[in-house]
């Protein structure tokens, strides 16, 4: 891959600060600001910057960053910020030369700060990456090189309300399709109960949930318009249209529609991993089901999560720690407990996976959800994701709303995709 020289990044990072402001709605948990130290601190203090600052200093995430750094001979400098925060910092760390040893990324990131130069390659630092699930790497891979590893991975299912179901006389285990999907929602609205309620809202969210819609017809994020993408819309919209699922959809945020959810007039919610124990808390029994392909199986899901990567060091030498750090954090009981911290992030790997079934093995479905999901910047799209993304959630909005057909919508949205990506805009 061509690397854009110092005078050609001020440009990238400019333009990536803006593309990425919208690509962390799908971190594990709410997320404010808070305080930096000065990253690259010399002798055997090694600096590490993550999105959790809601995970302070004697939190068990902090302690177990600190023992990686113990293992490896070194003292870890951690500092926490919100996401969008710890991208744009990220960009200017790299622009002034001063980034810090460690970086863990929302996934759709990596392939910017690739992109713009910053990141070393796994192979060129060393480390292996074959027993990752090749699904949930490909999000830090650009051009057949891998910037970075995940350390876990949330995404969507379909949570049931069991107590409207069982009224409703709707087995789960029946929804292997669109049109058993659809049965099933009408027996419910036929019930009297609400259907169905999901995040339509005209941000980085709505994509994210409208994803495994677009992939489960068989759609491609090159061709936002084909067939397949027009079905997926038609099938969101037709919802709407005849109240299937409600008109606060368009304005959801994955959040508020958790919140209808838990009300408990509500069959099926789409939401993630992240509300697993909201779940079991709520006032009614819940379940989840996979969401399914327009015409059977398991829909793939779109991946949030964060990766670990290394940006580019002037001292080489600093990547022996490191590398001890990294492989420490990617243990098959590094990977469990860290998934466990953030309740639930699911391992990246067949050993992690296995290991944190043996600890919880309701997480099953999820481990299923997982292992058949899909980064967003996949298929080598890389900074190209953002552009495509701002275009399908502007026609979600407009065909929901009413103001265009979805045919119509997808067909301006992928004309918007194609001159933004040539234009750089």
């Amino acid at each position: 891959m061509n690397r854009p020289s110092m005078s050609t990044r001020a440009a990238v990072f400019g333009t990536a600060v803006l593309a990425l402001s919208a690509l962390s709605a799908c971190a594990s948990a709410p997320q404010g600001g808070s305080t930096p130290t000065a990253a690259g601190s010399a002798g055997t203090a090694y600096t590490w910057w993550d999105p959790y600052p809601q995970h302070d200093a004697s939190s068990a995430w902090a302690k177990r960053v600190n023992t990686c750094g113990q293992q490896a001979g070194v003292t870890i400098e951690r500092t926490a910020y919100d996401t969008t925060a710890l991208t744009n910092q990220a960009l200017l760390a790299g622009q002034e030369g001063n980034a810090p040893d460690v970086i863990l990324l929302d996934n759709p990131a990596v392939s910017t700060l690739a992109d713009a130069g910053m990141l070393t390659t796994m192979a060129d630092f060393g480390l292996d990456t074959a027993r990752f699930d090749k699904n949930l790497i490909a999000a830090g891979e650009l051009d057949g090189k891998t910037y970075g590893i995940p350390i876990g991975a949330n995404t969507l299912a379909l949570y049931y309300n069991k107590k409207i179901l069982d009224e409703a006389g709707v087995d789960p285990a029946s929804i292997k399709d669109w049109a058993s999907l659809n049965a099933a929602l009408k027996k419910v609205k036929a019930a009297g109960k609400k259907p169905i309620t999901f995040s339509a809202i005209g941000t980085e969210e709505g994509s994210f949930q409208f994803l495994p819609w677009f992939w489960g017809a068989g759609a491609q994020l090159t061709q936002l318009d084909s067939p397949q993408a027009v079905a997926a819309l038609e099938q969101w919209t037709s919802w709407v249209k005849d109240g299937t699922a409600p008109n606060s959809v368009i304005s959801n945020s994955q959040n508020t529609t958790w919140e209808e959810f838990l009300t408990g007039e509500f069959a099926f919610a789409e939401n993630g991993t992240w509300q697993i124990n909201s779940a079991g808390k709520a006032d009614f029994p819940t379940g989840i089901v996979q969401i399914p392909g327009k015409d059977g199986g398991v829909a793939p899901t779109p991946t949030g999560g964060e990766f670990i990567t290394v940006p580019v060091q002037k001292d080489t030498g600093r990547y022996s720690a490191t590398k001890k750090i990294l492989e420490c954090m990617t243990t098959p009981e590094g990977l469990v407990e860290t998934g466990t911290t953030f309740a639930y992030y699911i391992p990246s790997t067949a050993d992690g996976q296995q290991a944190i079934l043996a600890k919880e093995p309701g997480l099953k479905p999820w481990v299923g959800a997982v292992q058949s999901a899909k980064g967003r910047t996949s298929d080598n799209l890389g900074t190209k994701y953002p552009k495509i993304s701002e275009a399908m959630w502007t026609a979600v909005q407009k065909s929901l709303s009413g103001s265009a057909s979805p045919a119509d919508a997808l067909k301006e949205a992928q004309a918007q995709a194609q001159a933004k990506q040539a234009t750089g805009g």
